[in-house]
């Protein structure tokens, strides 16, 4: 059985910070590019963030682009995502994907919401 699980979602106030992680079970995630998205309600799902699956290169949406951050630890089998000056417009449920075609596991997906 595969599975990714999401967590450090939460609410935080404008300006704020919060690490999301995406831990992966039943296979070995450093074999995988791992992605981040994000869905609004009444929105599109964004991609919001990429890292390879060596870590060694990353890309990111323009509307996060030097506020938030793609990681990976493949010792744990976890990907991250620290997400610095958050604003209300990121407020979203955040899903990780692990992608290696034929491959592609989801996560169940983390709520951030961003608010005063």
């Amino acid at each position: 059985q595969v599975q990714l699980v999401e967590s450090g979602g939460g609410l935080v106030q404008p300006g704020g910070s919060l690490r999301l992680s995406c831990a992966a079970s039943g296979f070995t995630f450093s074999r995988y590019t791992g992605r981040w998205y994000r869905q609004a309600p009444g929105k599109e799902r964004e991609l919001v963030a990429a890292i390879a699956s060596t870590g060694g290169t990353t890309t990111y949406a323009d509307s996060v682009q030097g506020r938030f951050t793609i990681s990976r630890d493949n010792a744990k089998n976890t990907v991250y995502l620290q997400m610095n000056s958050l604003k209300p417009e990121d407020t979203a449920v955040y899903y990780c994907e692990a992608r290696a075609p034929p491959y592609d596991f989801w996560g169940q997906g983390t709520q951030v919401t961003v608010s005063s």
